[in-house]
């Protein structure tokens, strides 16, 4: 993977001295300065026509922006007084139609100057490095496979890019989750930056699989089969904000895990994006040791060479312990090929009933990608989780 394996294009941002990247997202490129359709916020019923809420007006106006010059461009400007950064600030308005179909096939993954160095000075515990396991095809259709297992589209200073993402179970809504599981590193910039801008989650992206080549004819629908869903709650570690972000942000790694609550950008007849993606998988915050666990699974959309990003690959195979500070949790580590693009994707394990549950996700590795690490998600993520699932109880 690489230096936290990061998003397809904040990768820049990422870019590890020692090479370890983030298996992320990527660039726009020259549509990263497109200007945005006439923007709206959807109201909170799905439906009707799209307004920007009272509460996300009232925010932008305390941060000084004006809600028509963000609609029209704003949010590109990237100074430092105007990146909102602290956990309550996060804004995200829906501009309709902004990840359309052009853009979204021009999320590329960034050059990438690391050398394919690794990790030198790990402390605590940590295992011999694995074997590389090669990526595998997830069987399509995803909507059958893989429901609820999706691409994140965002927007950085570097333009437009991409991670993977995952519905997860929300107890407060059984049935019917808005709650999206992903990598800090693919929604914050870190200690130097704040909040991604224009985040949206496409829900199994592209469920037939196939090439980047074959994605330009595909319908539009089946690109986006379930819709696309904009964040408008987002929560990530405390430790990423303060201290996360390029080479030194690396040994914030063990705290690289987000979850984001959404909102569809069309009228989905009140149904929940859970009810729309055909599924959600629960979040396991007390995870056998890692000696105990057989096997674990990690899915996501990887979208630089040798893949292009336009299907879900995974990678299977008995974890092990990872740490760069003894100080800190140590993370899971996989072999696994899987590039950037693929940040934030879930790593799965087999619950009792025999069925997925998310335990971590796609966070950093080296280059050229030869393994994977990610979190181990303890009392920290849990607490968020907890919050925001408390928060949203009686909103949705």
């Amino acid at each position: 993977m690489r230096s936290i394996r990061r998003p397809v294009l904040a990768a820049a941002a990422l870019t590890a001295v020692m090479a370890l990247t983030a298996t992320g997202c990527g660039p726009e490129g020259d549509n990263a300065d497109a200007k945005p359709s006439q923007a709206a916020a959807q109201d909170t019923t799905g439906g009707g026509d799209f307004k920007i809420p009272k509460d996300i007006q009232d925010k932008l106006k305390e941060h000084g922006v004006n809600l028509d010059k963000w609609k029209n461009g704003e949010w590109k400007n990237w100074d430092r007084d105007k990146w909102l950064r602290e956990a309550g600030e996060f804004i995200n308005p829906i501009i309709k139609d902004f990840w359309d179909k052009d853009k979204i096939d021009k999320v590329k993954p960034p050059q990438d100057p690391s050398k394919p160095e690794d990790i030198s000075e790990d402390q605590g515990k940590t295992d011999p490095e694995p074997a590389a396991v090669p990526a595998q095809a997830v069987k399509t259709p995803y909507t059958s496979t893989a429901p609820g297992v999706g691409l994140l589209l965002f927007s950085t200073p570097e333009g437009g890019s991409r991670c993977s993402a995952t519905v997860v179970k929300d107890p407060a809504h059984p049935g019917k989750s808005n709650l999206v599981w992903t990598a800090a590193h693919c929604v914050h910039a870190g200690k130097n930056g704040g909040w991604y801008r224009n985040m949206m989650f496409v829900p199994n992206f592209n469920k037939n699989g196939g090439t980047a080549d074959k994605l330009k004819t595909t319908p539009f629908e089946d690109r986006v089969p379930s819709g696309k869903w904009w964040a408008d709650d987002m929560a990530t570690s405390s430790e990423w904000i303060k201290a996360g972000g390029a080479v030194p942000g690396v040994p914030m790694a063990p705290y690289d895990f987000a979850l984001m609550h959404v909102k569809p950008e069309e009228n989905t007849g009140g149904k929940s994006l859970e009810e729309v993606a055909g599924g959600a998988y629960q979040v396991d915050f007390n995870a056998p040791a890692m000696a105990k666990i057989p096997s674990l699974t990690a899915q996501g959309y990887p979208a630089e060479p040798p893949f292009d990003g336009a299907a879900q690959q995974q990678c299977t195979d008995k974890p092990t312990r990872l740490s760069m500070d003894a100080k800190k949790p140590t993370m899971y580590r996989i072999g696994c090929t899987m590039t950037g693009g693929s940040s934030g994707g879930p790593w799965f394990i087999k619950g009792a009933d025999g069925k997925p549950v998310l335990v971590s996700n796609m966070s950093m590795g080296p280059r050229p990608a030869r393994w994977s690490a990610g979190p181990h998600l303890g009392p920290e993520a849990k607490s968020l989780f907890d919050k925001m699932s408390q928060k949203w109880a009686a909103k949705q």
